[in-house]
């Protein structure tokens, strides 16, 4: 598969947990080239490691690679999201090659402009009650630690990568409602900054959503399921996984192939 990006966006690493998939996330890194590397957010997850910190070698080499990329001539912003929220303070500033800003405007090859965030800021409006919240909190951490038990037995049986986590938020109906509303306030900020769409992480779920001539695109995550949203030398948008075997999830849904997809339906199919 194409290894050569005109840019690359990647979030929600949470280097510091044990729930990172620190190995693929690297083996991803030294395997691409690419002119920009955004982070969008929780790569470094300082706000779960204030209680519980795991930043073993993997992790370090994570951070080290970053760092070369930056020194080799590769663009690198870093956004941060709310679980590396500390470095909010140092926005406009750079910081061993790496640019600090709260949010980035990407012009992409074909001219195309997207509003650039983590996603945090749409928390209040796709909000849902404190108990749902507690008691979701709790099953996503418990769902992580079986993900890593299951993925374990697999690699020990020679079968790839595969994200519990992903499948039950595929599945049911009110993780749905919630990806759902978020999606669509990403598209309505999109349309009042009057850009062409908008890339952000977060919720944990990649995928392509087109309303009209607004593109939202999600980057996933390196804890459930090892993507990454990649831009062309074209200009053109692509959702990856990389682990055993990496893939092509999806490409952009182009807006004349639109009537093809149900609304709210993503256009990949996670691992």
């Amino acid at each position: 598969m194409q290894t050569t990006f005109r840019s690359v966006f990647i979030s929600d690493a949470h280097l510091g947990t044990k729930a990172c998939q620190a190995t693929h996330l690297l083996d991803f890194l030294q395997n691409i080239k690419t002119d920009t590397l955004y982070l969008v957010g929780d790569i470094i997850d300082l706000q779960e490691m204030r209680s519980r910190a795991y930043f073993v070698d993997a992790h370090y080499s994570v951070v080290e690679h970053i760092l070369a990329m930056a020194r080799s001539g590769t663009e690198v912003i870093y956004i941060p999201g709310n679980h590396d929220a500390f470095f909010r303070q140092f926005a406009g500033q750079t910081l061993s090659g790496i640019e600090i800003k709260l949010n980035a405007r990407h012009t992409t090859a074909n001219g195309r402009t997207f509003h650039v965030s983590h996603g945090d800021e749409f928390d209040q409006m796709v909000k849902i009650s404190p108990m749902m919240l507690a008691i979701g909190d709790k099953a996503h951490g418990l769902m992580l630690s079986l993900n890593q038990w299951i993925n374990g037995a697999r690699r020990l049986m020679g079968l790839p990568y595969w994200s519990l986590a992903g499948y039950v938020k595929s599945h049911i109906s009110k993780a749905k409602e919630f990806i759902e509303r978020f999606e669509t306030a990403a598209l309505k900020s999109a349309k009042n900054q009057k850009v062409d769409g908008y890339i952000c992480g977060h919720i944990h779920f990649a995928s392509f959503q087109r309303k009209g001539d607004i593109l939202y695109c999600n980057d996933g995550d390196w804890v459930e399921h090892c993507t990454a949203l990649t831009e062309s030398a074209a200009g053109e948008m692509s959702l990856i996984h990389w682990s055993e075997n990496p893939k092509t999830l999806a490409t952009e849904p182009k807006e004349e192939d639109w009537g093809l997809h149900k609304p709210h339906t993503p256009t990949t199919h996670l691992i």
